[in-house]
């Protein structure tokens, strides 16, 4: 029996033996394919990373490359302005006195010539009655000194006669010569009346003169008790009601605008003035009449920048004959400019700002960047106008990075509007 026993435990031990070695290559299997899937994964991403640091350490850097372009040969200014009549004068009283009656108020349009108001002039009155008697005066006086001059020419005649008889009666012994010197001087004395009366009539005159003049100021004074409207035009000021004390010059009565012609003042920009003209169009729109634009021209260039704001103060003439504009409204001037010198224009991905300039990074024809000096003009956002510095054609780096230096080759790639302007570094 015992021979028995030992064969059954050798063949519980070779059934032992198996089972371990089953799961020892179980488990070796199992290690292996762990392996297999973590390192050859990781070994092949290192594997190109290194290659991708090789290209880069000895690949060309991938730009992202514009032509630049002629812009446009018309540019569209719009510019802000504020709408004045083309004529407005306050209107002044020339006579001193009262308002006695107003004929026109504020909004009233009026003719050249149309009664405003009325004055009443007590103090011009009198003194238009004081020149009317003064003139008499001097008119009076100026008769008598003709009365006196014909006098006297009559009392000298009769001297000279006197004198001259006198004279054969003194040669002939009848007469004294002393009584002959006397007839003589009497002569004399006459002339120099007859001088003296002459001189009295032309200060008489004179007088006269004066006087008239004078009663014809005042008279005329006296017109402006009526106040009339000096043009076609609607009253914007009403300053005096009846009975208001009026004085000479300094009493606002009335502002007046004529505005069947208004006129917009604009300031055009130094980039644009030598492009514009007297004659030039311009569009006129109004945000309070949408859907309206009025047309007007260029009437006036003040052909001198200010230096403030480097612009030239310009002055555009509206026909407003239907009066739908109204003096004092905000408008945008529209100016169609037909530049004798076009810009290029590039994206403004394409401007390099740096502490010594604005510059744009230029490929020659070996694709070699050269960094130019630029003078910017007109910005619209996505694009600018270069005003000097590119000539249309020439090719600009988008968002150049730290790699595009001068002088350094790089291989470029076309831009379309809307991209990062970023190319991935290290691209072959």
């Amino acid at each position: 029996m015992e021979p028995s026993h030992t064969s059954s435990e050798d063949e519980s031990k070779r059934k032992s033996s198996k089972a371990i070695a089953l799961i020892a290559c179980v488990l070796i299997l199992l290690f292996a394919a762990i392996f297999l899937l973590g390192y050859l994964p990781r070994r092949q991403r290192t594997k190109d990373i290194v290659e991708a640091a090789r290209r880069e350490a000895h690949g060309l850097p991938v730009v992202i490359v514009a032509t630049a372009r002629e812009s446009s040969k018309t540019v569209a200014l719009v510019l802000p302005g504020n709408i004045q009549p083309v004529t407005e004068a306050p209107i002044l009283a020339r006579a001193e006195g009262y308002l006695v009656k107003r004929y026109a108020d504020i909004g009233d349009r009026v003719k050249a010539g149309q009664l405003l108001a009325e004055l009443a002039t007590p103090e011009l009155d009198q003194q238009v009655e004081q020149a009317q008697a003064t003139l008499q005066q001097v008119r009076a006086a100026l008769a008598q000194a003709n009365a006196n001059l014909q006098e006297a020419k009559a009392n000298a005649n009769l001297a000279q006669i006197t004198a001259k008889r006198n004279s054969t009666l003194v040669a002939r012994g009848v007469l004294s010569k002393q009584e002959g010197d006397q007839s003589n001087s009497t002569y004399l004395a006459q002339a120099a009346t007859v001088q003296a009366a002459e001189a009295n009539i032309n200060a008489a005159q004179q007088n006269v003169g004066a006087s008239e003049a004078n009663l014809r100021r005042l008279s005329e004074m006296q017109g402006f008790k009526k106040v009339r409207a000096p043009y076609d035009g609607v009253i914007t000021v009403r300053a005096v009601d009846t009975g208001a004390l009026i004085n000479t010059g300094s009493t606002l009565l009335f502002r007046i605008a004529q505005t069947n012609t208004l006129r917009i003042f604009i300031n055009v920009p130094q980039a644009n003035y030598m492009d514009l003209h007297v004659g030039d169009r311009a569009d006129i729109n109004v945000r309070e009449l949408p859907g309206c634009t009025f047309n007007g021209l260029v009437s006036r260039i003040s052909g001198s920048l200010d230096t403030g704001t480097r612009t030239m103060l310009t002055e555009i003439e509206i026909r407003n004959r239907d009066n739908t504009l109204l003096p004092g409204m905000y408008a945008q001037v529209k100016l169609v400019v037909n530049r004798s010198h076009a810009p290029v224009i590039v994206p403004g991905e394409a401007v390099v700002t740096r502490s010594d300039g604005i510059f744009a990074a230029v490929l020659d024809g070996d694709n070699r960047v050269h960094f130019k000096t630029i003078d910017l003009g007109r910005d619209y956002g996505q694009e600018v106008e270069i005003a000097s510095g590119l000539h249309a054609g020439d090719r600009v780096v988008i968002n150049p990075s730290d790699e595009v230096i001068e002088g350094v080759r790089v291989k470029p790639t076309p831009y379309h509007p809307g991209s990062t302007g970023r190319p991935v570094k290290g691209q072959s």
